[in-house]
């Protein structure tokens, strides 16, 4: 390998071309994208803002391979995975990709061990490092001490970085984050996006997140806008 080859950038870890989604048809169509284009390399921590409506879900949706574009296509590792039927995309996401919501989606009777190893059951991981795995991941957030609570017992910031845990346990590629600070404060918030900051730098893991949080998008590698269903890269 010479030292061009050594000192390449790599290439994007997940790319969206041309990317359009239309709700609808007719006269009461909404388009959610127009010929949005984005591209991710590895090792990032991302923010997508804009104003409410402005497609940023829709776009997180399409990364994760929750829904297809009604044009353009998405690209994992360099790999189209828009085309792929609904199983393969399906069998993708539980292996390389890690979804956090605003709501935290826990499972309310469970504790916070038996939420994160009830998504290492969904992820296929072997029944025989569910253990190691799931102790892994909530150490790595901060939570291994509390790990026999359920949600009612802990913050909302607690709550949120079990969720992250439970995204994290199975050791993806991609973590897909939509508004994973609003209905924290400021001071939680920030406990969430250092647990983002380390992932990316300890763990190697690419994050893309929605967001209306000034504060946040000055903690960010790089800032995105979606404005008129196009994106816009602020930096």
């Amino acid at each position: 390998m010479n030292v061009a080859e050594q000192t390449k950038a790599p290439g994007p870890l997940i790319q969206a071309v041309g990317v359009t989604r239309t709700f609808g048809r007719g006269a009461g169509a909404v388009h959610a994208l127009k010929g949005a284009d984005l591209s991710i390399p590895p090792r990032r921590l991302v923010a997508l803002r804009g104003r409410s409506g402005s497609g940023k879900t829709t776009l997180i949706n399409l990364l994760g391979s929750l829904d297809r574009p009604t044009e353009g296509a998405i690209y994992f590792q360099g790999q189209e995975i828009s085309s792929m039927p609904e199983k393969k995309r399906n069998e993708l996401r539980r292996r390389s990709i890690g979804l956090i919501f605003q709501s935290y989606a826990l499972v309310p009777l469970m504790s916070a061990y038996e939420n994160v190893e009830f998504g290492l059951r969904i992820a296929g991981v072997p029944s025989g490092k569910y253990r190691e795995y799931a102790e892994q991941a909530l150490d790595f957030v901060g939570l291994k001490a509390r790990m026999k609570h359920r949600p009612f017992e802990m913050s909302g910031g607690e709550q949120q970085r079990v969720a992250i845990a439970r995204a994290i346990a199975h050791k993806p590629t991609l973590i897909l984050a939509d508004e994973p600070t609003a209905e924290l404060d400021s001071k939680m918030g920030l406990q969430v996006m250092k647990v983002f900051k380390d992932l990316v730098q300890y763990e190697g893991m690419t994050i893309i997140l929605t967001t209306h949080d000034p504060a946040i998008m000055e903690i960010v590698d790089q800032v995105y806008a979606l404005e008129d269903g196009r994106i816009v890269d602020e930096g």
